[in-house]
């Protein structure tokens, strides 16, 4: 098994941990189409937080890995 077959793999796992922390966070939100005008400037707290900050660094984490896959490729 060569490198780009490794990052290829990392990429794949990262991508659908990314897409699974993205539907989570989706299925946290409301039910309505555009939210309650009260829920839009709450902070977010526990889980939420956690899922949004998960979410920003799997999103860098992917675009470092693609990009090394087309480099090493």
């Amino acid at each position: 098994m060569g490198i780009t077959t490794l990052i290829q793999i990392i990429e794949i796992a990262v991508a659908i941990v990314l897409v699974v922390v993205l539907l989570l966070q989706v299925r946290g939100s409301g039910t309505t189409l555009f939210g309650q005008a009260d829920s839009s400037y709450r902070s977010r707290r526990g889980i939420e937080r956690f899922l949004f900050r998960s979410t920003i660094v799997l999103a860098g984490v992917f675009v470092v890995i693609a990009v090394a896959n087309v480099r090493l490729g």
